[in-house]
């Protein structure tokens, strides 16, 4: 029975992991190719593309967005949908069902986002520099799982659950930072609109409408609702993930036929769009020099290279010893600070959070920079620290 419980949750979190793996690959390949376009003879075709505004006129309503921004507010609600599937999905039947063994990872996460906020706002003062506080608290689900997937059997399966799980609370809190922080204002008759929608889903499911096509336009007035009335329109795309059944639904299981056709449309596309259109910056005429020696950069680095590594760590190891929680099988405590510095690397949610935070280039450019640095180090840091925990296990170190 608990063989079969284990591959209820693994094998689930095993086909999310090697789509989030090949995806961190084109995610990086697609942040080279934006960098490298962004600082090229022909960059100025990179920002007035990306900056080209397409219209939507729908009657009464005109949405008027850059195509930056279009990906940003629309695709990037795809993104959100595939996070709040896989959240319903662990809350239900994966690891955050346990209450004992969601525990550890769930603090972990909780810890792992406060360290890297406070350590930010110490470092960046106060001015518009402060609102990038939720900046560093992101965990890039793609480029963490990517790393794990080159070490290969270094390192085992409750290694990877425990990281994936700590990466979901963190979906989570992030989620609730973005609605609650980062919105534009709000309007009422619009959020109702919203909530008619949501109110339409739960309708049609207690009719037993399980076709995906009737719940389109609804769908639609969610996002459109969401957008209009202030609250980031990705939001969206969390609520009717949420609203997705995990358990058989009339005989057919929903969740993972959602999850399989979307997840791959997220993962290779999706997310490699969302960095094309955001990763690029020119970091020539000093640019990059000016970045380095600003507080916003390095509060940027602190956070996701000190914050994240204390705040999980230290919080995993507390958590072990004050409360009953346990870590997942195969994983040793040593491992814990590996698995704390790989949390570091924020690249998507961060960069999400920072064209939410600011809209001055500057504080734009400086923020990305400490995003890709701050990263950068996470995941050596964290490549490092597993291995020699595996080097000492084999003896050869």
């Amino acid at each position: 029975m608990k063989r079969i419980l284990k591959q209820k949750v693994i094998d689930p979190l095993t086909d999310f992991l090697d789509d989030e793996v090949l995806g961190g690959v084109i995610l990086l390949a697609a942040a080279v190719a934006a960098l490298i376009w962004a600082n090229s003879p022909w960059s100025d075709s990179y920002f007035s593309f990306w900056g080209s505004y397409l219209n939507l006129d729908l009657g009464a309503i005109s949405i008027r967005l850059d195509l930056q921004h279009w990906i940003n507010d629309l695709l990037m609600a795809i993104f959100f949908f595939v996070v709040g599937v896989e959240i319903k999905r662990e809350l239900v039947s994966g690891e955050l069902q346990n209450h004992r063994d969601a525990a550890v990872p769930v603090l972990a996460a909780i810890g792992g986002v406060a360290l890297p906020a406070i350590i930010f706002t110490l470092i960046a003062g106060g001015g518009s520099a402060a609102d990038g506080w939720a900046i560093p608290a992101a965990t890039d689900i793609a480029f963490a799982v990517g790393i794990l997937a080159l070490l290969g059997n270094r390192v085992s399966n409750g290694v990877r659950v425990f990281l994936l799980t700590i990466a979901i609370v963190d979906d989570i809190v992030a989620i609730l930072i973005i609605a609650l922080f980062y919105g534009d204002g709000f309007s009422i008759g619009w959020a109702l609109a919203a909530l008619a929608g949501v109110l339409a889903v739960i309708g049609f499911q207690k009719l037993g409408i399980w076709r995906i096509w009737p719940y389109i336009p609804l769908a639609a007035l969610i996002w459109l609702g969401t957008y209009e009335s202030g609250i980031h329109a990705t939001i969206a795309g969390v609520v009717l993930g949420l609203l997705v059944p995990v358990r058989p639904f009339r005989g057919r299981d929903i969740n993972t036929k959602l999850e399989h056709a979307l997840h791959p449309v997220s993962a290779f596309l999706v997310v490699p769009l969302f960095a094309l259109a955001n990763a690029g910056i020119d970091l020539r005429g000093g640019v990059l020099g000016d970045a380095l020696s600003s507080d916003l950069t390095w509060a940027v680095i602190a956070g996701l290279v000190v914050g994240k590594i204390l705040g999980i760590s230290v919080t995993t190891l507390a958590a072990l010893r004050f409360t009953a929680g346990t870590l997942p099988e195969g994983m040793r405590k040593a491992q814990v600070w590996g698995v704390g510095a790989l949390g570091g690397i924020g690249f998507t949610v961060s960069l999400f959070i920072t064209d939410l935070a600011f809209k001055d280039p500057l504080l734009l450019d400086e923020a990305k920079v400490g995003i890709f640095l701050g990263s950068i180090i996470s995941g050596l840091l964290g490549t490092a620290l597993l291995l020699k925990v595996r080097n000492r296990k084999t003896g050869s170190g």
